[in-house]
């Protein structure tokens, strides 16, 4: 994949694949933000079914109703993200993005492949999970198979110059690095 861009004062992880622990994270954050909003959709739902009938409903009431959403909420939730921008909101908060094995933005065929993939790498007493830690790549049988990768997609050192230099506190020599 590619490498890092050196500077004077520091390396980038930009571009790097992208290690189990920052993966982990952003999946923990994804679901989170996912759940949240499946939370708020069924509740539109019953709400909404209220409304409409003058009926209460829970929806405890419709187990196989809320199972369909649920199956339907979660692929959406992810491959959408991914195929729109290539990084789903809690990718976004660590600084992380799917791209194809070459590097280039995934399409949608790529995020749908990788969405389905998905289930069955965590499914398999977590088989297919195993390349993300031990694989010099860190890929997964999601990313082989929808042939992408996780890089990391923010430089880390550059952000923190671009802050610092706001508030007026660049260290000595910063200057030279400054875009």
């Amino acid at each position: 994949m590619a490498n890092a861009t050196p500077r004077r004062n520091g390396i980038t992880r930009q571009g790097h694949y992208a290690g189990a622990i920052s993966r982990l994270l952003a999946f923990l954050v994804d679901m989170a933000i996912a759940w949240g909003a499946l939370i708020l959709i069924l509740l539109t739902i019953s709400i909404a079914a209220a409304l409409i009938t003058g009926h209460a409903y829970r929806v405890t009431q419709f187990r196989a109703a809320g199972l369909v959403v649920t199956c339907l909420w979660y692929p959406i939730y992810f491959a959408y993200q991914w195929g729109l921008g290539g990084k789903t909101l809690g990718m976004a908060v660590f600084g992380l993005r799917v791209v194809t094995s070459e590097g280039r933005p995934i399409d949608n065929r790529h995020a749908w492949l990788r969405t389905l993939i998905l289930p069955i790498s965590i499914a398999l007493f977590g088989l297919g999970l195993l390349g993300i830690v031990f694989r010099v790549d860190h890929r997964g049988w999601h990313d082989r198979v929808a042939k992408t990768c996780v890089v990391y997609d923010w430089d880390a050192f550059g952000a923190r110059l671009r802050w610092l230099a706001r508030q007026g506190e660049l260290p000595p020599g910063a200057a030279a690095v400054r875009r």
